[in-house]
């Protein structure tokens, strides 16, 4: 455990680089049966400030190791918290903040999500998010502190020099939508999360 760890309840949180996002990982039981692990826990989050109700869960399937998906996020009033699991496969889940009065604005984090590591990324709001699968047929569970909103949403390049975000693998697959978002330029100025 490093110096920006805690533990709470059945997990230990672990601080990124990015204030405000962690990096959690569960604490198994296991037996000879196999193993059993909470996903989240109420009162272990909020011990850690993090008092969040999710209306929403998706899962997502990309077939194709190198694939990326990203970098996504929504505008105010909807931005919202994420916390995504990998449950099969391996990835290299990315988050970039964009929070307008950060001092760490449009500087990114990495993380290896993968079934065998169990980690938990928890990202608050105001970051984009994406991911490049580093396997073939990954699985992710994603948790959303609010509905998606199709006309609130936006999006930043991949590949955008002002991030500079070393992707491990050759890109295989991307849809044209995520190829084509926008790059960044003088006028984006993040997202102001103070509506909360």
């Amino acid at each position: 455990m490093t110096s920006n760890s805690k533990i709470s309840g059945p997990f230990t949180f672990t601080e990124t680089v990015l204030k405000g996002s962690f990096i959690i990982e569960p604490k198994p039981f296991s037996d000879n049966r196999g193993w059993f692990f909470r996903s989240y826990s109420e009162d272990a989050f909020a011990e850690m400030g993090l008092n969040i109700v999710w209306p929403q869960m998706n899962h997502s399937f990309t077939q194709t190791k190198g694939s990326i998906r990203g970098m996504h996020f929504q505008y105010p009033p909807d931005t919202e918290v994420k916390m995504v699991r990998c449950i099969a496969g391996a990835v290299l889940d990315v988050i970039v903040d964009i929070r307008r009065d950060s001092p760490t604005f449009l500087q990114y984090a990495a993380v290896e999500l993968n079934a065998a590591n169990k980690r938990i990324l928890y990202i608050p709001e105001g970051f984009a998010h994406g991911f490049q699968t580093l396997t073939d047929d990954c699985e992710l569970l994603y948790q959303h502190s609010a509905m998606y909103k199709p006309g609130n949403e936006g999006a930043l390049r991949h590949n955008d020099e002002r991030i500079n975000i070393q992707w491990p693998l050759a890109i295989t697959i991307i849809s044209d939508r995520d190829a084509n978002n926008p790059l960044i330029d003088d006028g984006f100025k993040g997202v102001d999360i103070k509506h909360n």
